[in-house]
C-alpha cells in the first residue's frame, strides 16, 4: 500500500462521528459528576479553619536561616533531609518550644530542587502561641 491510501484510510477512520446515543451518555454522566461534586462541597465542614484563626499568638519572628553546613554531608544523597534537621535545630534554638511544626510549604521550598541540591538559605517566619507550639512558615517577600 502506497504512502497516500494509509493516509486517506487514517482520514477516513478519524471523520467518523459519534453516535447521538454515545453523546447523551457522555452528558448524563457528566451531569451526574456535577451533582456530586456539589453536594461535596455542601457537606464538607468549614470548623477546620476556625480554630487556627483563634489561636493567640504570643511571640512572632522572622529569621534567616543558613543551610549551607547541610552540604559539608558525607553524601551528596543526604542533603536536603540534613537542612530539615538544621532547620529544626536552628527554631529549637530560638524559639524554645514544647513542639514544633514545618508548614509543608518550608519542607516543599527545601525541597524544590531535589534531594542533592537544597538552598543554601531560606527566610522563615516563626510563631509561638500560648501552648508553646512553634509554627515555621515562609516568610513573604
Amino acid at each position: 500500500m502506497s504512502k497516500k491510501k494509509k493516509k486517506e484510510a487514517k482520514a477516513e477512520v478519524s471523520e467518523e462521528e459519534p453516535e447521538i446515543e454515545e453523546i447523551e451518555e457522555v452528558e448524563e454522566i457528566e451531569e451526574v459528576e456535577e451533582a456530586t461534586a456539589d453536594a461535596k462541597i455542601v457537606e464538607a465542614p468549614k470548623e477546620e479553619e476556625e480554630p487556627e484563626e483563634e489561636e493567640e499568638i504570643i511571640d512572632e519572628r522572622i529569621y534567616t536561616v543558613p543551610l549551607r553546613r547541610a552540604y559539608w554531608t558525607g553524601s551528596r544523597l543526604r542533603r536536603s533531609n540534613r537542612a530539615v534537621r538544621i532547620l529544626r535545630k536552628f527554631v529549637e534554638r530560638h524559639m524554645k518550644p514544647e513542639e514544633l511544626l514545618i508548614q509543608p510549604e518550608v519542607n516543599e521550598r527545601i525541597w524544590a530542587r531535589g534531594i542533592q541540591k537544597p538552598p543554601r538559605r531560606v527566610r522563615i517566619r516563626a510563631t509561638k502561641n500560648s501552648d508553646n507550639l512553634v509554627r515555621v512558615y515562609l516568610a513573604e517577600g
